[in-house]
């Protein structure tokens, strides 16, 4: 029996990377999937049909996160769609790295509005839905640099540090309603934006992992399944690494 049979997941950024390995895993589950791509519909499509595959219902939907209104009707249309929202990740994310004395306001700016902002938004589209079914499990994919820092880091540490106090506040807030919200912190994980490392970057990130390797988005995937099912009924406003130890 599949953990996730008849429940509708709602995925945020699930083009590419740790998003496509989630939405993977999930169907592999029995899940349905309603995911989102902001502008990669070729690899979207390609994903939706994959999905599909695996016997599931499956759509995705091009959206900005950051845009509250676009991301209340996209929900709604969801909720249309597959008849519930049972699971909520949120994935949606970008980097604009640099040194604090060289980021401009605008790259501070987009990093907050598509990690954080985006989150904001897609609970608080959810959340009428949620509290209605007195159900739901809100996954967000942070990042153990929210926890730590990191040199030249500034914008995106600190999108994922606020991430992690919002993934409590909300716990704390609808927990009552049997309502969860966790987040996950991955560390180095082998995806398309890590490719373009030097070796010496990579070896130095390796360097710091006591498994030395780097993490797959499948090793992702199989957390948010865990959190996502009944399972993990008794886990919420957790920040939960998966890091190979690097955050030990």
């Amino acid at each position: 029996m599949k953990l996730l049979g008849n429940k509708v997941a709602f995925v945020s950024g699930a083009s590419r990377g740790i998003g496509s390995g989630i939405v993977l895993g999930l169907a592999k589950q029995g899940a349905s999937i309603a995911f989102t791509y902001r502008s990669s519909s070729a690899e979207a499509e390609a994903i939706e049909k994959e999905l599909q595959s695996y016997g599931v219902k499956a759509k995705a939907f091009q959206l900005d996160a950051a845009n509250y209104e676009q991301t209340e009707k996209i929900i709604q249309q969801v909720i249309a769609d597959f008849g519930s929202l049972d699971i909520i990740v949120n994935n949606a994310g970008i980097t604009k790295d640099n040194l604090l004395m060289r980021m401009t306001e605008e790259a501070w700016d987009e990093v907050m509005q598509t990690n954080l902002k985006s989150v904001f938004n897609v609970v608080k589209a959810s959340q009428r839905q949620l509290l209605k079914q007195r159900s739901g499990s809100i996954i967000n994919i942070s990042s153990v640099v929210g926890d730590s820092g990191n040199a030249g880091q500034a914008n995106y540490a600190a999108s994922k540090a606020g991430m992690n106090g919002f993934t409590k506040s909300v716990a704390k807030e609808l927990g009552s309603r049997g309502i969860r919200c966790n987040a996950i912190a991955p560390g180095f994980i082998e995806t398309e934006m890590t490719q373009g490392l030097s070796k010496e970057q990579k070896e130095m990130w390796l360097a710091n992992i006591p498994l030395k390797r780097g993490g797959t988005p499948e090793d992702i995937a199989n957390l948010v399944v865990f959190i996502a099912s009944d399972m993990s009924s008794y886990i919420t406003g957790q920040v939960i690494n998966v890091c190979g130890g690097m955050q030990t």
